[in-house]
């Protein structure tokens, strides 16, 4: 069997060297979890994050409502037509790109349990995303700006900590009494990142004490940001509000949202302190991704060297 006829084992007709076109068959799949999509789809989330969890059952939706057929149907060109009305909508190239994974995700994963008889999707090629970090950057100035138009003590306090402490929304939607702990100058707190790892942040003495002032005001138990049952934190979606309000009344003409903070913190960090501490309290499984943000803001250029 050629190399070639191997890579495509999973698709359903090859041509061979011989220039002979062969049908394939999958083998039957001597097991499966599930028999309908919605079935498929929920085996699918299962395990994942609240957040992940919220993002590929939205993507899903999409594509079944855009194909108006079961996946057990759907073809390559399905996969086409779907990539191209995403196209065509006003996304950001990133957010595009997301959808698309998710489902080559979902057609992935159904050829896996057994449930497809093959990942139709592996042939849909994404694009390249540019990369905008340096687009998503605030100067501390503008940080500063946005965090002072805030009157509100709460929303005041969760742009300090989303800037300060580099933490993603979720982390600080999730963040409750019990991960807090005072030290000497100030406090820590533990963090629930993603893949459930955790790790511990030092809170300076500036940010615990109106951590302290504030919790003084509320019940001292579960979620610090609580939303309006208090049974859950602060949804992001309502942080994201409170952040472009805040943005808006600085007078900051930017598409802000609450991880400009964290790029924002990072990039500042990655200035003055090891790559390595800054790669443990953002919690980056790479340290290839920490150190993008040396390059935001290079201290040299070949320019430099170059005169007319």
């Amino acid at each position: 069997m050629s190399k070639d006829y191997k890579n495509l084992r999973n698709i359903n007709h090859v041509m061979l060297r011989n220039g002979e076109m062969r049908v394939l068959e999958p083998p039957t799949p001597k097991y499966t979890s599930a028999d309908t999509d919605d079935k498929l789809i929920r085996l699918w989330l299962y395990g994942k994050s609240k957040n992940t969890q919220e993002y590929y059952q939205a993507d899903a939706k999409r594509f079944l409502d855009f194909i108006k057929k079961s996946l057990r149907e759907v073809t390559l060109d399905d996969l086409h037509k779907f990539a191209q009305e995403i196209d065509k909508g006003e996304l950001a190239d990133s957010s595009k790109r997301r959808v698309l994974s998710s489902i080559k995700s979902l057609f992935a994963f159904g050829a896996k349990v057994g449930y497809l008889r093959y990942d139709v999707s592996q042939m849909l090629k994404l694009e390249k995303v540019p990369d905008c970090l340096t687009e998503r950057i605030l100067s501390q100035e503008e940080i500063r700006k946005i965090i002072e138009s805030e009157n509100k003590p709460r929303n005041r306090l969760m742009l300090e900590m989303l800037f300060i402490t580099g933490v993603r929304v979720s982390e600080l939607s999730n963040l409750q009494w019990k991960d807090l702990h005072k030290r000497d100058g100030g406090g820590q707190m533990t963090v629930c990142g993603k893949g459930k790892k955790t790790r511990t942040l030092l809170i300076p003495a500036s940010v615990w004490d109106k951590l302290i002032a504030f919790k003084n005001g509320n019940i001292c138990e579960g979620y610090i940001f609580k939303s309006k049952n208090a049974t859950s934190g602060l949804h992001r979606g309502n942080i994201l509000r409170i952040v472009r309000k805040a943005v808006e009344k600085a007078g900051i003409d930017k598409p802000v949202s609450p991880h400009w903070f964290r790029h924002s913190h990072a990039t500042i960090a990655a200035e003055k302190a090891p790559l390595h501490v800054v790669q443990h309290s953002l919690g980056h499984s790479s340290i290839q991704t920490t150190g993008k943000y040396l390059h935001v803001k290079p201290t040299d250029c070949s320019s430099n060297y170059i005169n007319i």
